[in-house]
């Protein structure tokens, strides 16, 4: 048995040989990289630059985008990297810093999420006290929790899983993944296993919460309501549900994969979708956003094609 801080390296096993098209696969893998870069960062910029996009639910918004750059950095590089190599090994260090980036990704997009279900359920149910109950110290301060409370457990998670006693260090992904370093272990893991489960209950009860209990009493002045009412919520939540159930799909088939037998589907579909929640939701949000919300589709193509 050895200690995780005494392995140096982590062997990443999915990849596979794939010849000459590893340039067109690496050209590929960029372009995607280059394209959510320039996404996000071209509605960040936007929406800072544009005061009359100064309100609570693009404040929201730049928030994800910032993390949609944060979680694509995380893997992106590495994985570039790790395409044009013969040898797919990371560094030990590397590889738990790459599990502290994908995990808080995850984590701040859901609680993201949350928060913005929250701002569409006083925009909708409560309009006329909206600017008292959503103050700019009110929305500081759900940002400010939805970044440090992610990063602080998974803080505790990296460190758990770096004091693991390991037996092997190969990783059956195409990136580290914590779950796989688990399985690794000889030591006692009962108490990592334990604060996941915790962990992962309350975060997925929080996020349920913050996000059903929102949509059903949107809902209700829905049908309450008048038409005006109903598709002012269709207008608005219809990009919040997607980019949920998107990103909620892609964290499904991430956790179906490391707990079930996935040998009897495809290597290279497998791939994709283990990757799907950092490599496509990054590029689907943006451009759901940017064609569904009115200001922001009117001041891109104001940038974009120079008209007044």
């Amino acid at each position: 048995m050895v200690n995780s801080t005494q392995i140096s390296y982590f062997t990443l096993s999915s990849y596979f040989d794939i010849g000459i098209f590893r340039y067109l696969f690496f050209m590929i893998v960029m372009l995607l990289y280059i394209l959510i870069m320039c996404a996000n960062l071209l509605l960040i910029v936007i929406i800072c630059m544009n005061r009359s996009l100064h309100e609570p639910m693009y404040i929201f918004l730049c928030s994800l985008f910032v993390n949609e750059l944060y979680g694509s950095t995380g893997l992106f590089p590495m994985l570039l990297v790790q395409i044009l190599s013969d040898i797919h090994t990371v560094p030990a260090s590397f590889c738990f810093l790459q599990i502290f980036c994908l995990y808080s990704y995850a984590n701040v997009e859901f609680s993201n999420l949350a928060v913005m279900s929250y701002d569409r359920y006083l925009a909708i149910c409560y309009p006329l006290q909206y600017n008292t109950r959503m103050t700019s110290n009110k929305v500081a301060i759900l940002i400010a929790l939805s970044w440090l409370f992610p990063f602080l457990a998974i803080v505790v998670v990296i460190s758990l899983s770096a004091s693991l006693q390991l037996c092997g260090n190969l990783i059956n992904k195409v990136y580290c993944d914590n779950y796989s370093i688990i399985k690794l272990a000889c030591s006692d893991t009962t108490v990592i296993n334990i604060y996941g489960i915790v962990y992962t209950f309350t975060i997925v009860l929080g996020v349920v919460i913050l996000i059903l209990y929102p949509y059903v009493k949107i809902l209700k002045v829905c049908f309450s309501g008048s038409k005006q009412t109903r598709q002012k919520a269709v207008r608005t939540c219809t990009p919040h549900l997607a980019s949920l159930l998107n990103f909620s799909f892609g964290c499904f088939f991430e956790v179906a994969q490391g707990r079930f037998n996935m040998n009897s589907v495809p290597n290279m579909l497998r791939i994709f979708l283990s990757s799907y929640f950092i490599t496509c939701q990054p590029l689907f949000n943006p451009v759901l956003y940017g064609l569904q919300m009115t200001k922001i589709r009117g001041l891109y193509k104001n940038i974009v094609f120079g008209k007044r």
